[in-house]
């Protein structure tokens, strides 16, 4: 079977493209995240968003941007350093060339998801294709009536099943004047008992990583003047084996929070490679024990925000996610081996009858992204 290429450049070329191509539709960015989730069923046309990039318009003053979909987050972030701010956002595939829309499609995120927490929070607009062709303009002027429906909030995550995303308003923070990482060596139970101090402290993290080869990472955002000190306060805090570490981190994105910690990081949340890589949700204190439970060979995990991702084997898929559904919390199959038939989602969420309406309402004919909520059947 022979699938239409797609490749707009304006949101008027998306439109004609959706409208003159009968039949199921992939959404595309960059991909790197084309086997997250659920596989994708047969399709008739795929719609690279790449050709949609570049800054609309950006608002120093007003700290926001609005970007088009298919813009590199990592060549956005270059533009507004320039004027010395950023998109707080550091997940680990943006340095691989990752999209704005794909990265709020699959919900993507990073370390400092902590304190500024993820895409879901820091895109305050949207503008979105649907399958009919009508236009959907969040917190603006909206083309067509979906009164109720706040779709910024429902793309993410969407993994390009609800329609195409075309441009998109973010909010922007000041980029930090010095940043700094202290590491110290220990288990998983240590590293739990660590974080709730480093938590409870005034320190204010932005960052709090436990990484399988045994590490604890805390990172700290900070002035130039007043950086040495806390990180001094940080160091004494964590104890003995606690050390400052050096160097800037290209994995994320920032200068001098330590880079071949981070580069660590980075890589254990791309997987192992031959593993099954599952990326696990709970509450914060549940998550140490959850993680304990799991034959899982590689782990990074966020001791402030609850999410891990994980290396298992691929039999130990389904049993991955029935552990953290008993534990209340959400799970996803990022990356598998080719031959796998592992559940890409764990059992169905108690709001799988709104999600079919969701989906109903706006992808009716069920024309973007089929497979990727299989086995729940909404996609």
């Amino acid at each position: 079977m022979t699938l239409t290429a797609l490749k707009p450049a304006s949101l008027k070329e998306a439109r004609e493209a959706v409208l003159d191509t009968t039949g199921r539709i992939s959404i595309a960015g960059a991909g790197t995240a084309a086997d997250w989730g659920g596989r994708l069923g047969p399709v008739d046309a795929v719609l690279d968003t790449t050709g949609l990039s570049g800054v609309i318009t950006h608002n120093p003053g007003d700290m926001t941007v609005s970007v088009h979909a298919g813009t590199p987050l990592r060549a956005l972030q270059e533009q507004l350093a320039e004027h010395g701010q950023h998109l707080s956002f550091d997940a680990a595939r943006v340095a691989a060339g990752a999209t704005v829309g794909g990265l709020v499609a699959t919900a993507d995120a990073g370390p400092s998801a902590l304190v500024h927490g993820t895409l879901r929070d820091l895109v305050i607009g949207t503008t979105t294709l649907l399958s009919d062709g009508a236009v959907v303009r969040s917190g603006g002027h909206v083309i067509k009536n979906v009164a109720g429906f706040d779709l910024s909030k429902l793309l993410h995550g969407s993994y390009g099943t609800l329609g195409v995303l075309v441009e998109v308003v973010l909010r922007l923070h000041p980029v930090p004047k010095a940043i700094g990482t202290v590491v110290v060596e220990c288990g998983l139970a240590d590293a739990a008992r660590l974080a709730g101090e480093v938590l409870a402290s005034q320190l204010e993290p932005t960052a709090v990583e436990w990484l399988s080869s045994g590490r604890l990472l805390v990172r700290l955002d900070s002035t130039e003047e007043a950086l040495p000190a806390r990180l001094d306060r940080l160091t004494r805090l964590l104890g003995d084996g606690a050390s400052v570490a050096s160097g800037s981190s290209e994995a994320s994105g920032q200068s001098g929070a330590g880079a071949d910690v981070w580069a660590e990081h980075a890589a254990l949340t791309r997987g192992d490679g031959g593993a099954a890589v599952v990326r696990i949700g709970v509450k914060p204190s549940l998550l140490p024990g959850v993680l304990e439970a799991l034959p899982a060979s590689t782990v990074s995990a966020g001791l402030g925000t609850g999410v891990a991702t994980v290396s298992v084997p691929g039999r130990a898929v389904a049993e991955a996610h029935a552990a953290v559904h008993a534990a209340g919390g959400t799970s996803v199959l990022r990356c598998r081996p080719a031959d796998l038939g592992a559940p890409a989602w764990g059992p169905p969420p108690s709001a799988l009858a709104v999600l079919k309406a969701v989906k109903q309402r706006f992808d009716p004919d069920g024309r973007f992204g089929p497979g990727r909520f299989d086995p729940w059947e909404i996609s």
